[in-house]
């Protein structure tokens, strides 16, 4: 289902006179509602479903449908202690599957190692950074995985598979694959709910995320109007 944030959409392309048009991409209407009320007028929020499959799919159909410059998987996630904590706001500078490989007696080998396959998107530099800074956002890798980290085993495997990430969560890679097939630039926004690691639910921050993620929204606005599609 998607979302309009107000009447009047705008097409074309990204000029100084024509904002970009925008798609973001969350996983359920949760997040999709959080952000909905606070976009501007020539973007469009989506509930895609939850993994990387689905996310993938339903972001694929959307495109299809309406003609976009710019995709965005926004949601909640889990934050890499200590540089991710709860309540901050994560700009991904990559989008990277971390499960998509295969296990070895050596350890895990990503799809590239094995001659196939990509599993990095990177979002357009300049703006994750100005996009960061507007909403006091931190930048750093944001992991898809296929299924949440539960221990402190995996946590730590993780980043030492991939030492600059700082958030985990399960539609990214996919958003991101669909925008590629569409020859789109995609950018990954997660709020930290909770730590990736051990399953604490008495210790998640579900309301608190939701609301910061509505309120980075509502300072993308300017940075997107200014934003050069050819970065």
């Amino acid at each position: 289902m998607v979302v309009q944030a107000r009447e009047g959409r705008l097409t074309g392309s990204v000029s100084p006179t024509h904002p970009p048009r925008v798609l973001v991409a969350t996983a359920v209407p949760a997040e999709r509602d959080a952000v909905a009320g606070r976009l501007p007028p020539y973007a469009d929020a989506v509930a895609v479903g939850v993994g990387p499959a689905a996310a993938a799919a339903h972001t694929a159909a959307a495109l299809a449908r309406t003609p976009y410059d710019l995709v965005v998987s926004a949601g909640i996630g889990g934050g890499f202690a200590p540089g991710a904590p709860l309540g901050s706001l994560v700009f991904a500078d990559e989008i990277t599957a971390a499960d998509l490989g295969a296990e070895t007696p050596d350890g895990f080998l990503p799809v590239t190692e094995l001659g196939f396959g990509a599993v990095t998107h990177r979002p357009p530099p300049s703006l994750v950074r100005d996009l960061a800074a507007a909403c006091g956002g931190l930048t750093g890798a944001v992991l898809t995985v296929s299924t949440v980290t539960g221990s402190a085993e995996r946590a730590a495997g993780l980043r030492r598979r991939h030492p600059s990430a700082l958030a985990e969560a399960m539609e990214g890679f996919g958003v991101a694959e669909a925008a590629a097939a569409f020859t789109l630039p995609v950018l990954e926004i997660r709020a930290v709910s909770n730590a990736v690691g051990p399953r604490d639910r008495a210790a998640w921050r579900i309301g608190e995320a939701l609301g910061a993620l509505g309120d980075a929204f509502g300072k993308c606005a300017p940075v997107l109007e200014s934003w050069n599609r050819h970065d």
